[in-house]
């Protein structure tokens, strides 16, 4: 009992301390201790896998997406969908996810097996991307949508400045030509396909 006991106790620690970190109380701390908790220290201590933060992880995924989507809609108005959908990925991609989590020392705050118990192992950008989509989806569920996207943004706003220093994402070279000749007065060309191939989500023209 005594051992159980330890755990709860550093479970309310950890939960406690990220609260101090990210500047807000969660109502049900449970959903942040699940957050925090690894498939492999459900796997050695006995408990049920629903415990872990995967579930929490796939609504994560789909809430951090919507937040980074509708930023970038707004933020960028003259950019495409191609535009805007490399700039997102750039964003939500595994590796970035770990370097934001790396930001508020997530992964200092995780329970883990013995297996990656290691701090090398805690930093291993698969565990810290998902352990912060974990995260968001328990501020979404208890602190809902407005809330947790104002936490996304500020969360990630090194990189949303990183994309504004480039000037966006990169306009397509049809638009750039469309201004620079309205630029010098001239009519506006017309244009015509002549072939295109690849992808429809990346055609070549």
């Amino acid at each position: 009992m005594g051992s159980s006991r330890d755990q709860s106790a550093h479970k309310r620690a950890s939960v406690i301390a990220l609260e101090h970190k990210l500047g807000f109380s969660f109502k049900n701390p449970s959903l942040l201790r699940q957050a925090l908790v690894h498939l492999s220290y459900c796997n050695e201590n006995d408990l049920d896998q629903s415990e872990s933060y995967e579930r929490l992880e796939f609504l994560g995924d789909a809430v951090l997406e919507l937040a980074v989507s509708t930023e970038l809609y707004f933020r960028f108005p003259n950019a495409d969908e191609g535009e805007l959908t490399k700039t997102r990925s750039s964003i939500v991609r595994r590796e970035t996810l770990a370097q934001i989590a790396r930001r508020i020392d997530l992964g200092s705050y995780l329970f883990v097996g013995k297996g990656i118990e290691s701090s090398s192992d805690r930093q291993l950008e698969s565990v810290l991307a998902a352990a912060f989509e974990a995260l968001v989806a328990a501020v979404y569920i208890d602190q809902g949508n407005e809330f947790t996207r104002a936490l996304i943004l500020r969360l990630i706003e090194p990189e949303l400045t990183q994309a504004e220093q480039m000037e966006g994402p990169p306009e397509n070279p049809k638009s750039q030509l469309q201004e620079l000749i309205q630029g010098q007065g001239l009519k506006t060309p017309t244009y015509e396909l002549v072939s295109s191939k690849g992808p429809d989500h990346g055609p070549v023209f």
